[in-house]
């Protein structure tokens, strides 16, 4: 009884700090207080708020085993799996798309070929971009009263990308060990269309189902920026965080991060939770775009 009790006060302190700002007519320290519950240990999985304009789903503490099995079809060597234990977190429901772009930012940085509209996934932006956005929704946020000291937006860790993309499930894909595109925007070439023409390639986000915590196009759509240096070994261990550390250099010297979730042109096998791909951080492209974590500091 004790136990049911604490986490409907949990669940009640939550959506009380997610709506603070609408509906109290208090001081901004006793805003302030109420998104620090809002930020609290105790929301569960899939619960929702919104910071800065930025709709964010709870993705909870935990272990999980990040990587892919021996047996997995289309595994590739750098899947090797590891035991990771992750501090709960706030990951984005969706893609970071057009309109917040262009509300944080300003222009996106080239022309919209794979689909075009305020709730369309962003893309044309590279590592060094995203995590911009990042530090600017911080500041905003923070200015406004919306986020507590101590957290901040931030781009996902693999750790963090592929434990929020599995939700919990095992299998190649968060729907199962097959994934078709009535699940997720995958398989789509430019079929001769115009550039941006509806239906082209990007989807507006949310436009699939979301997975066990409400994360929509976790496969597919646009491949998404982690923060890691891109290693051949994944990290295992609790927390995992390589923003710092370098892996091996490519071919021509220059290094890697790493992208997560295939895009719309993939075939599944690109877009299983597991799959890993590296990219120089200065490089953009028309089929990778990023979305937001909101963590501990």
């Amino acid at each position: 009884m004790h136990a049911q009790l604490t986490l409907l006060l949990c669940c009640v302190c939550l959506v009380v700090a997610c709506h603070y700002t609408r509906t109290s007519t208090g001081t901004s320290d006793d805003i302030l207080a109420a998104t620090r519950i809002a930020f609290s240990a105790g929301a569960r999985s899939g619960d929702e708020c919104e910071v800065g304009g930025i709709k964010l789903c709870w993705c909870p503490a935990g272990t999980f085993r990040m990587g892919s099995p021996p047996d997995e079809p289309y595994r590739r060597s750098d899947e090797s799996q590891v035991d990771v234990t992750l501090s709960g977190f706030w990951m984005g429901k969706y893609e970071v798309t057009q309109r917040e772009w262009r509300r944080v930012m300003g222009a996106i940085p080239g022309k919209l070929i794979a689909g075009e509209g305020d709730d369309f996934p962003v893309y044309w932006i590279n590592f060094i971009e995203a995590e911009e956005f990042c530090r600017r929704s911080t500041e905003r946020a923070r200015a406004a009263n919306e986020l507590p000291p101590g957290w901040e937006f931030r781009v996902p860790t693999e750790a963090q990308w592929e434990y929020a993309c599995r939700a919990g499930t095992t299998t190649a894909f968060a729907f199962g060990d097959t994934l078709t595109d009535r699940q997720a925007n995958i398989g789509k070439p430019y079929n001769g269309k115009p550039d941006g023409a509806p239906g082209t390639a990007a989807t507006k986000v949310g436009s699939y189902a979301a997975n066990a915590w409400g994360l929509h196009d976790m496969h597919g759509n646009e491949f998404e920026w982690c923060r890691d240096w891109y290693h051949p070994k994944l990290p295992g261990g609790v927390d995992p965080d390589l923003r710092e550390v370098q892996g091996v250099p490519n071919r021509d010297g220059t290094y890697s991060r790493v992208r997560r979730g295939g895009a719309w042109m993939d075939d599944a096998q690109y877009c299983r939770s597991a799959m890993r791909v590296r990219f120089e951080p200065p490089r953009r492209s028309e089929h990778i775009g990023f979305r937001v974590a909101v963590v501990r500091a």
